[in-house]
């Protein structure tokens, strides 16, 4: 099998021809800069997106960084103004940033690309951070009383980013969380849940009131929001109920139902998939969410704990437009629904049921996560929805399941480049199976694991430690770092979170409640503090989102500020000579922003390696609404 991002080559004019002929009906805009060497990707639709240029203020200047597009030839060039005035010396070629040396925090900066010796025109003005960071204001919801007289206040939770307008540039979709939000597992009233579109200047496109129908925690509402129909705007689905309000005001269903029961369950009722507007906050369609829960304990329990447990996600199914994921069930039955969104109206491509007569027997229940993974893991150019211990193919079949069981955190990426194909890390909380383990993500051949134990909470695989190839693995119940082959590294790293590119080198760094470290055998080092901001989700501490969002491919950390009036964005004040595609281009990174939000967050990975020794990065093959 030929390594996925190894030997690429330019396409031949008769394959390019193929494949554009391919898109005609799809949309124009289509540029093809790279493939495997075996045979012609077809482009994939991504976001139209503006430069994404920041100025980060440190005391000795600015430095200055923005996107190489995947529309942008591979042999593009830049040059940075200051109001007007070129600050560079010669076009940049090695790096997407410039630090500007003695420049004030308030300097007005573009960059123009230089294409074939030609200067374009001027980028959009840069982003300014000081002190480190820029703040997207917010406007809290209003508090309530629940039934049962217990007050609430709402959180800022869960964050992802699309361009819901279409301007090029990135916007916020914000989960508000009441403080009285629950586990499935106990029991009480919750407030509403609440969800946002916000412009990076705070300014809100609408807001969403999912209802008293609608329970508030992690496992309940998931939020996806993505250019499913290729116009250039955002659309944003999640599941909905009666009750639900939409941007415009109007009510999904009944405005007087109220489904909850004396424990504060939603345990009947209709139950509605929504696909909104991205720009208004309009439903545009509502349809019946599949599956429907049925008998309550047909999931796993009668009080309502694990029929509401929900995931979901967003894959390129047919290897060109991204297609929804809708899933519920992971710790017995598993059912999931994978939607089209074309035309104004949903389609449902296929539905992936363990108790279906294909798949009952076969070992595919109880094997999920509280979170899912989406990459391309047999390279036949479609995504897979890796689900935890199993695997369904883009076609709605099972690919394979290892038995193992379910677990709190996976990750997919290309973990040991010394072999072909992406590989899977996953931890376990069955006590009687290894406590981690390493898959081939194309067969789920286990590749190495550790010994069984308790339920094992944590764990992380990337490369953080330089003295290694390849990424490094650590989780909880174990107590060392492993290699990619499994091998003791010794001292594990001193949180098993997040993990983010922050510094100069491609080397991953840790991210875990307020703070960035620095991976050492003997110590960690501090990187980054934040400062007036506080983490999400109890004792997972993760940020509101993580991910390269503007600026170079590095990526950017969003907290909400403790008094819960802002998004307070952290992007890199650490000059780099690495140059990489934006990781918005590569789509198996973008949908992992996309997925970010879902249930037990987990860290976007690329669909190639990035680290210590890495081959130069791929350029994607993808195309523009």
């Amino acid at each position: 099998m030929t390594h996925p991002h190894k030997h690429r080559r330019r396409r031949t004019t008769a394959a390019l021809a193929t494949t554009a002929a391919a898109l005609t009906l799809v949309g124009g805009g289509l540029t093809v800069l790279g493939t495997d060497s075996a045979e012609a990707a077809t482009a994939r639709q991504v976001e139209k997106l503006d430069r994404g240029v920041v100025s980060v203020h440190t005391g000795s200047g600015n430095l200055v960084s923005w996107r190489w597009l995947g529309t942008d030839p591979d042999n593009v060039s830049f040059n940075v103004y200051r109001a007007g005035t070129k600050v560079n010396a010669t076009p940049i070629t090695g790096s997407t940033n410039f630090f500007h040396s003695g420049a004030p925090s308030h300097a007005d900066y573009t960059v123009r690309a230089v294409v074939n010796g030609v200067e374009q025109g001027d980028s959009v003005h840069a982003v300014q951070f000081r002190g480190g960071y820029r703040d997207v204001p917010l406007t809290p919801p209003a508090g309530g009383t629940t039934p049962d007289g217990v007050a609430y206040t709402y959180e800022a939770n869960d964050a992802s980013v699309a361009d819901l307008d279409g301007d090029g540039a990135l916007d916020f979709v914000l989960k508000w969380q009441p403080t009285n939000a629950k586990d499935n597992s106990q029991s009480g009233y919750t407030g509403n849940t609440v969800v946002d579109g916000i412009k990076l200047d705070g300014t809100r496109l609408w807001r969403i009131d999912l209802g008293r129908n609608i329970r508030s925690g992690a496992h309940y509402t998931q939020f996806q929001a993505y250019d499913y129909d290729g116009d250039g705007r955002a659309e944003v689905a999640m599941k909905t109920a009666d009750g639900t309000r939409d941007g415009t005001g109007a009510v999904i269903g009944s405005s007087s139902a109220d489904h909850r029961n004396s424990s504060g369950y939603v345990l009947s009722g209709p139950e509605y998939l929504t696909m909104f507007n991205g720009q208004t906050g309009k439903a545009m369609q509502t349809v019946d969410y599949v599956p429907a829960r049925g008998s309550v304990s047909s999931w796993g329990d009668s009080y309502g704990n694990r029929v509401d447990r929900f995931l979901a996600g967003t894959a390129y199914l047919d290897g060109a437009r991204p297609s929804l994921i809708m899933a519920r069930g992971y710790y017995t039955r598993t059912v999931i629904a994978a939607w089209d969104w074309r035309n104004g109206s949903f389609t449902r491509r296929w539905t992936f049921d363990t108790n279906s007569s294909t798949n009952a027997g076969k070992g595919y229940d109880g094997q999920g996560n509280h979170s899912l993974s989406i990459a391309d893991v047999d390279a036949d150019g479609k995504d897979e929805i890796v689900y935890g211990a199993m695997t369904v193919d883009d076609n709605g079949w099972g690919l394979w399941t290892t038995k193992l069981g379910h677990g709190d955190a996976g990750h997919v990426g290309d973990l040991n480049p010394a072999r072909s194909g992406l590989e899977y890390f996953k931890v376990s909380e069955d006590s009687s199976k290894p406590s981690s383990w390493m898959a081939d993500a194309r067969t789920g051949q286990i590749l190495w694991q550790t010994a069984s134990g308790g339920d094992n909470g944590r764990g992380v695989s990337a490369d953080v430690y330089a003295g290694s190839a390849g990424a490094e693995s650590w989780s909880a119940s174990d107590t060392t770092l492993r290699s990619a082959t499994g091998a003791s590294l010794g001292r594990e790293p001193s949180s098993i979170n997040f993990v983010s590119w922050w510094d100069a080198d491609p080397v991953r760094e840790l991210l875990d409640g307020i703070r960035i470290d620095k991976y050492g055998t003997s110590s960690d080092t501090r990187l980054l503090t934040g400062s007036g901001v506080s983490s999400n989700n109890g004792s997972k501490s993760t940020p509101a989102l993580s991910g390269d969002i503007l600026g170079d491919w590095r990526e950017e950390v969003v907290w909400r500020t403790s008094d819960n009036r802002a998004l307070r964005i952290y992007s890199t004040p650490h000059q780099t000579t690495t140059r990489i595609t934006t990781l918005l281009h590569d789509t198996q990174y973008r949908v992992a922003l996309a997925w970010q939000n879902t249930a037990y967050n987990q860290p976007p990975h690329p669909s190639f390696f990035i680290g210590n020794g890495m081959a130069t990065a791929p350029r994607p093959a993808v195309y523009t609404p």
